[in-house]
Order: structure tokens, then sequence, then C-alpha cells
């Protein structure tokens, strides 16, 4: 879906997932860059490859890949695409986040969090899922309100709550956020954070607000894709609730 000029959101569905059920990753462009944000879970390149081809992109002008953190299925789909392209692809994250994105250091809080109601097995196989999970170099490392020189702009901020590096992109030209997962959609409006897969929901909100500061009028949310009209508003009238 094009969002405006040199911004899209790239709607990945695993084979045979309900309607609504889409990662939506973004790719920022211009004649210089291809910035990919987040790549979906293992196995979704040629997802993402026809996804790109729609978008007018083909896959060998991708020459950034943003990690906004690394959960599954936001990193999962990495590897392949590093593997698979031509040209080296420059990989970018938050400083806090590289070293679970290496992994160097695990969230195990987390993973403890959203697999606790599970039988002992269950819990156990995620567990170790986890911690074989396959990992990436992450080439450079951003910080909070870091100005990146790529089409057009795009700053970068940190918004911890999520994971500890969780990353947010402002793409400049086109008023536009990538939220990641600092917040979902539902019905075409922000919803905020979900507590059972956020680490520290009190920060996650405080991170919330932080976006309030940027003029907003398209947002691109992970899990639940566009949400669009009174950004600022719909942000506070979410930080209110938790007051």
């Amino acid at each position: 879906m094009r969002i405006a000029e040199g911004v899209e959101m790239l709607e990945l569905a695993e084979e045979g997932a309900a309607e609504g059920h889409a990662f939506c990753a973004a790719l920022i462009w211009d004649e210089k860059d291809a910035v990919l944000v987040d790549t979906g879970v293992p196995g979704m390149l040629p997802v993402l490859k026809k996804a790109l081809e729609k978008a007018g992109v083909p896959f060998p002008m991708i020459n950034r890949v943003f990690i906004t953190h690394h959960d599954f299925d936001h990193l999962g789909g990495l590897p392949e695409i590093l593997e698979t392209a031509e040209k080296k692809v420059e990989v970018l994250a938050h400083e806090a986040e590289k070293p679970y994105i290496e992994g160097k250091k695990n969230l195990l809080v987390k993973l403890e969090k959203v697999t606790k109601m599970l039988p002992a097995a269950e819990r156990e196989k995620e567990i170790n899922t986890y911690l074989s999970r396959q990992t990436v170099t992450v080439d450079t490392v951003v910080a909070d309100g870091q100005e990146l020189p790529y089409c057009g702009g795009i700053t970068a901020i940190h918004t911890p709550g999520h994971t500890p590096g969780h990353l947010c992109l402002y793409v400049k030209k086109a008023k536009t956020l990538i939220a990641g997962d600092s917040t979902v959609a539902q019905d075409g409006r922000l919803a905020g954070p979900i507590d059972l897969f956020t680490v520290d929901m009190q920060e996650a909100y405080k991170s919330l607000a932080k976006l309030a500061e940027y003029d907003i009028e398209n947002v691109i949310c992970y899990h639940g894709g566009l949400v669009r009209g009174n950004i600022k508003e719909q942000i506070m009238e979410l930080v209110k609730r938790t007051k």
C-alpha cells in the first residue's frame, strides 16, 4: 500500500493466514537508497519479493534494513535476505537492541511472561527455540533522536518498553511513523502496546507519549496496519488511560 511518495507499507502474509493477519513491514526509497524496515518470519522471502515488485522496488535495490527489535516475526526473515542479496545490505538497529539481535543477550523475562500459561513441555520448547534462534550482525547502531540522511531524512526514535532497544522511525518527508510494536492498530485506530508481549508497560507508555512530539499524519503499525488522522490526539488519549 502506497502511503506517500517513496513510502510503502508491505503487507506480508504467511501462506494460509487469515485476512488481516499480515505483518506490515515498511519500505522507504528514493533514487539512491531502498530501506526495508523489519522482515517477517523465516521462509517469507518470496512473499517479500512479490510485495517489493508490486511497489516498483525490486529486491536487488534493497541496500539497508532496519530492525525495530529482535522478536522472531521482525528479525526472522533477515538471514535469508542477507544470504540471497547480491550486494552488501547494511543492518541497522538501536544500540540497546544490538546484543539481542546478535544473540549475545537473551530477553528471557519477556519469553517467560508470554509462555507462563503453557504446559511445561511447550514452554520449554518455546524457550529452547528462542535460545537457538538464528542471529545476525548489526552493522550500524543508531541513537535516540539521530537524524539519518536516507530518503530525505529518517529520525531514529528509541521507544523502550516492548523490548529494551525497541526502535521507531519517523520519515520526515511523508510525516509517517513506522511504529514497530510500540503500538498496534485496531479498526483503523491506535490501540497501544499489548501487555502480554511487552516487557515494561509503564516504560512503553512513556515511549508512546514521546511520539506525540512529532508531526505525524500516518502510522504504520506492524500488527494492524495503517492509521491516519488525529494521531497526536489518539496517542494522548491512550497515555491518559494509564494515569
